[in-house]
C-alpha cells in the first residue's frame, strides 16, 4: 500500500483537544482535533479529558480520513499544524 500520509499510534489528549502525529514525506505533522469536533462525529456525546481517547477510538478513521484531506490541501496553520474543529 502507498500512503502519502501515515498516522502513528501517537495520541495525546489536552485541554480541549486531541493530538495525533501524521508522518508525510518523514515529517512529523502534529494534527489536533477538538473536542466539539469529535462530539460531532460520535452522535453528540459529551466529550472530556476523561473519555476523549475512548471516543477519538470510536471516530478514528474519519478524524484521520479529515486530516489527510488538510494535510494533502496543505490546510496548516502558522504554527505548520492542522487544526480540526
Amino acid at each position: 500500500m502507498n500512503q502519502s500520509v501515515i498516522f502513528t499510534d501517537q495520541v495525546f489528549i489536552e485541554v480541549d483537544n486531541v493530538r495525533f502525529i501524521a508522518q508525510q514525506q518523514g515529517m512529523h505533522i502534529n494534527c489536533y482535533v477538538s473536542f466539539s469536533a469529535i462530539s460531532k462525529l460520535c452522535d453528540k456525546q459529551v466529550v472530556s479529558e476523561g473519555n476523549a481517547m475512548c471516543l477519538f477510538e470510536q471516530c478514528r478513521f474519519d478524524i484521520e480520513d479529515q486530516a489527510e484531506a488538510l494535510i494533502e490541501q496543505e490546510a496548516f496553520n502558522d504554527s505548520g499544524d492542522i487544526v480540526l474543529v
